[in-house]
């Protein structure tokens, strides 16, 4: 199979992926959201070419480590909406990863093994159990999107002003009661959102960040 294609089986109620899938090795984006998965199989750390890979829409409660031998995976990874409460610690070794959706999943904890995928622009995380987001976030440097909406965050930790390519900060719906000074310190940020946080009171540097140009929702 020549390199640079897409194998796109998505919605086709597989159940399992079937082990010929994982022998199409010049496979560059592999879509398998919405099949009803339980299980991945370790084969796909086979899939050496592979740039895109989506789970979305599924019942994954693991996933195999094979899936940090996909050192090429640069483009998109796709774990939202399953039914996830840990990574494994293989992931930190996805370095050229850009894009991370782990959102809709029952994390409780932050996998701190995305705190090593160190190419990450943009990650999406909302909807989960997350109460606290580790000192370890403050060395995603390329990140510019992070995404929390709809998690237990009361605030965020100070290494928060280490991210300074970050230009969105999504926090909707989240119980923060305090934010750190830090973050008005991000020199890039364009967008902050505050909305639906009834017990968070304004911190008075918020109106010098709206007055440099970053739109905040609140």
């Amino acid at each position: 199979m020549p390199a640079n294609v897409t194998l796109n089986l998505w919605k086709k109620n597989l159940g399992v992926v079937p082990d010929h899938v994982w022998e199409q090795t010049g496979i560059a984006v592999l879509i398998l959201a919405d099949n009803n998965l339980t299980e991945l199989s370790p084969m796909i750390g086979k899939l050496q070419n592979l740039q895109t890979l989506d789970l979305g829409h599924n019942q994954l409660s693991v996933l195999p480590e094979a899936i940090g031998d996909l050192k090429h995976l640069r483009d998109f990874l796709y774990l939202h909406d399953n039914l996830l409460t840990s990574l494994p610690s293989s992931l930190q070794y996805l370095k050229k990863l850009r894009y991370l959706n782990i959102g809709e999943n029952q994390f409780s904890a932050f996998p701190e093994c995305v705190s090593g995928m160190s190419g990450l622009v943009e990650l999406r995380a909302s909807g989960n159990q997350l109460s606290i987001l580790p000192d370890s976030i403050g060395q995603l440097q390329n990140l510019r999107e992070l995404h929390l909406r709809n998690n237990k965050l009361r605030t965020l930790p100070a290494t928060i002003a280490q991210l300074s390519e970050l230009r969105q900060l999504d926090l909707r719906g989240n119980p923060i009661e305090h934010l750190p000074d830090e973050i008005s310190q991000l020199p890039k940020l364009e967008k902050l959102d505050l909305r639906w946080i009834p017990a968070l009171q304004p911190p008075a540097w918020l109106d010098a960040l709206e007055a440099r140009g970053c739109l905040v929702y609140k």
